[in-house]
């Protein structure tokens, strides 16, 4: 039988993490794990340094999750503490797909249940220790619960993202300026400004990509008055990257004139 075929059959009854592992552990690609670990930067003094890759794609990933989405967190837990980078990925998308399936109505029982599952990201933060578990991760959990009803106070949301742009973790750091996304979506521009304005001077070209990213999407979700707003306090001393991200939906013309502002003095 195919491989393939094995374990999409298999995939119709995971219950355990073993399971998944398993069936993962069945997909091991030497050649892509090559692959993965050159592009997630794995070598000696790179932000992946040490990750280990099986070699497995992000959709046939997500096959896995989403046939573990019954799994009890104990379990869940199993998946995230792995020393593989597709198996904890594995375990923070199950997370992603029991919160989307309880996000949608405000039941007690639910919103109980939202803030059970934010904690227990939380507490796995900092495995998520590359920006594609931070970024698949983030935005459809953290994001989307800090618009939602919850029994944590707003100050005290606001607390928790503080706490994580504060981190000495880069990946904690990333997950608060990523996390924005969804706010930014819910039209709320508080928090991308707030942690763009954190981050903008961070020493780490992946912060820089993310503030840019984000300010962005701000621009795009929120209205361009406030990207342009924020532009006007710091083009001109913001990094390059950055600026550069966050102006790539704006004409040429007007792309060009905020590049022009970089190093000038006028952001001030």
């Amino acid at each position: 039988m195919p491989l393939f075929t094995w374990y999409r059959i298999r995939m119709k009854e995971i219950y355990t993490a073993s399971e998944i592992i398993e069936g993962m552990l069945h997909l091991e690609d030497a050649e892509q794990r090559v692959v993965l670990q050159r592009f997630f930067k794995t070598g000696p003094g790179q932000y992946g340094e040490g990750d280990r890759f099986l070699g497995i794609r992000v959709p046939e990933t997500r096959l896995f999750a989403k046939a573990g989405i019954q799994l009890p967190l104990p379990e869940v837990q199993r998946l995230i503490d792995s020393e593989w980078h597709e198996i904890r990925l594995c375990g923070l998308l199950i997370v992603v797909y029991k919160f989307e399936k309880i996000a949608r109505r405000n039941t007690p029982e639910n919103i109980a249940q939202r803030d059970e599952l934010i904690r227990f990201y939380l507490s796995n933060a900092r495995r998520a220790n590359n920006w594609d578990l931070t970024d698949l991760s983030c935005i459809k959990t953290l994001g989307r619960w800090l618009s939602l009803p919850s029994a944590v106070t707003d100050d005290e949301k606001l607390a928790i993202m503080d706490g994580l742009a504060n981190s000495d973790n880069l990946w904690e750091q990333r997950i608060s300026m990523v996390a924005t996304w969804a706010t930014s979506q819910a039209g709320q521009p508080q928090y991308a400004l707030r942690y763009a304005t954190h981050h903008l001077h961070h020493e780490h070209d992946l912060m820089h990509k993310a503030v840019g990213w984000m300010l962005r999407e701000l621009g795009k979700r929120c209205g361009m008055s406030y990207l342009r707003d924020f532009l006007e306090l710091h083009a001109a001393d913001m990094p390059r990257t950055a600026l550069r991200y966050a102006i790539e939906q704006m004409a040429p013309s007007e792309r060009q004139q905020w590049m022009s502002r970089k190093g000038s003095g006028k952001g001030h």
